[in-house]
């Protein structure tokens, strides 16, 4: 590599910056590898659902793995929110998920630390592990009740030291993991995280031992400053104007809803406007969004227009502005119910942004796709106390250039499927079903993805919680293709009797009992062939 900066130089060499984006995304790949092979639940071991991070001395994202999008763009939060609280050593590590200080919702847990050099005297950077764990406590198994407060959501943990000078805390381990319906699950997937968050801070001090400490901070603030760079010219090649749209979550889980959220989109010269401030108040249920999942969410859209091998910072939202409304459904307030915003609001946030930007490029912006997560939790007493969760694929919307891929996960959720093989090991189910649904994408001269089907037997009492959306409205097809099918479920008792079931709800399974779910196909992109 070229001469050595001085102290506070930027990097702005675009092959040394490319050579420095692999190596430092490689970082963060290596720890979600760390974190999935050690990790103790299936929904961290098997689907993935978990994101790591790296942030440069000041705070700003630098760099992070091909992970969870709803997580990544509100970890910057997550990371000012523990730096302010804590004053962060050499060895410690702090840990959160309090949504109204610096989380989303309360089974995302994510762990903070402060990566010095090897004397203890400067700080390197930070590393981030954000994971979604299985249970938290609160009132149903999977810790995502159809509540009308927080509290009833499961442990809320504000910045929390659970390492100290490269020592456990291990008062703050066991608390969070007492809370949980299996506290040796919550024990080790907490503590796959801490080694994910040694192996992040060992390989950047080895970074910075390789090309030395001045090129290491060189190269982190000029990754930031060239995805800034790359945003402003990405704003700048779309026309100036005002765009708006509206959309609507299908409820909230407690009899309210359609519920209204609206965008403003002012594009000038190089800059953006996102006013979300004509959104619906907080709602009763659990579908409120915190103000760091309208960032995560904006993040993801706007990236979406940059090129591949723009650096995934936080320099991507130097130029935007995001406005939001306290005590509004995308900036709730303690003591809202947050469970569902970050799942589901989240993916409506993504599709009202969509929406507006297909103003600006008209013909250009893909149908919509199923635009929710699926969430499936499940919990009972026997043979053993045992929470799960997963959240399923479906159809994503077909745009100018493609059909619509079939049984994915679509834009804030990037996880795996969990193997049929996995569930039927760990829980009392069985799966009598895992297949695509016929017919479910929408028509266009590109048809929609399909949506998929999965049929859980219980083979012991089971409490079930769904939360799902798109039920209600379909996901909408662009340039004149065809909507895709909502998503439905029932229940089929062991003695044969049918109950559908809305997409928010509450049930019990006895043994014999067959839940079935169909998850949503994507709209289809341009008129069909008559």
């Amino acid at each position: 590599m070229s001469d050595r900066p001085t102290p506070g130089e930027r990097l702005d060499d675009p092959v040394e910056l490319t050579v420095w984006r692999h190596l430092l995304s490689a970082l963060t790949e290596e720890m979600g590898v760390v974190l999935g092979r050690a990790a103790f639940s299936p929904n961290i071991k098997e689907r993935r659902d978990f994101s790591c991070a790296l942030f440069e001395p000041g705070g700003e994202m630098v760099a992070h793995a091909a992970h969870i999008p709803v997580h990544l763009g509100a970890t910057p939060l997550s990371v000012a929110a523990a730096r302010a609280a804590l004053d962060l050593g050499p060895g410690d590590v702090a840990i959160l998920n309090d949504p109204f200080a610096g989380g989303t919702h309360l089974p995302d847990l994510t762990s903070v630390e402060a990566v010095f050099d090897e004397r203890g005297e400067r700080l390197l950077g930070l590393v981030a592990v954000r994971a979604h764990h299985a249970d938290v406590g609160g009132e149903r198994p999977g810790s995502m009740p159809l509540t009308d407060h927080i509290d009833a959501e499961g442990v809320r943990l504000p910045p929390t030291l659970v390492q100290r000078a490269g020592a456990p805390v291990g008062a703050a381990i066991e608390a969070f993991a007492n809370a949980s319906r299996d506290p040796a699950e919550r024990r080790g997937d907490l503590e796959a995280q801490l080694a994910a968050s040694r192996a992040g801070a060992a390989r950047l001090r080895s970074l910075a031992d390789r090309f030395g400490e001045a090129r290491l901070d060189a190269a982190l603030q000029g990754l930031v400053a060239h995805a800034g760079r790359a945003m402003r010219a990405t704003l700048r090649a779309l026309p100036d104007g005002r765009f708006e749209a509206r959309d609507w979550l299908d409820d909230d889980g407690r009899g309210h809803g359609p519920l209204e959220l609206h965008l403003a989109l002012t594009l000038e010269g190089e800059r953006a406007t996102l006013d979300f401030r004509g959104s619906a108040d907080a709602c009763e249920g659990p579908l409120n969004a915190v103000r760091a999942i309208v960032v995560s969410a904006t993040l993801y859209a706007l990236r979406l227009l940059t090129d591949d091998d723009v650096p995934d910072s936080s320099g991507l939202l130097e130029p935007v502005e995001i406005l939001t409304r306290p005590g509004s459904i995308l900036d709730a307030r303690h003591p809202s119910p947050v469970a569902g915003g970050n799942v589901e609001t989240s993916q409506r946030v993504v599709d009202l942004i969509l929406a507006a930007l297909a103003g600006a490029l008209p013909g250009e912006i893909p149908a919509q796709s199923q635009g929710t997560m699926n969430n499936v939790l499940m919990g009972g007493s026997r043979p053993h106390p045992w929470a799960y969760y997963e959240t399923l694929g479906g159809g994503a919307g077909a745009g100018p250039g493609r059909a619509g891929a079939s049984a994915v996960h679509s834009h804030m959720t990037n996880t795996l499927n969990t193997p049929i093989e996995v569930i039927e090991h760990t829980t009392p189910l069985r799966v009598l079903a895992y297949r695509l649904r016929r017919g479910s994408g929408g028509a266009g001269a590109r048809p929609g993805g399909e949506g998929l089907v999965r049929g859980y037997l219980a083979l012991e009492p089971t409490e079930v919680t769904l939360v799902g959306e798109r039920r209600e409205r379909a996901p909408a097809g662009a340039a004149g293709g065809g909507a895709g099918l909502p998503g439905a479920e029932r229940i089929v008792r062991a003695g044969g009797r049918k109950e559908a079931l809305p997409a928010k709800c509450e049930v019990r399974l006895e043994p014999g009992d067959a839940l079935w779910i169909e998850t949503p196909g994507g709209g289809g992109h341009g008129v069909p062939e008559p």
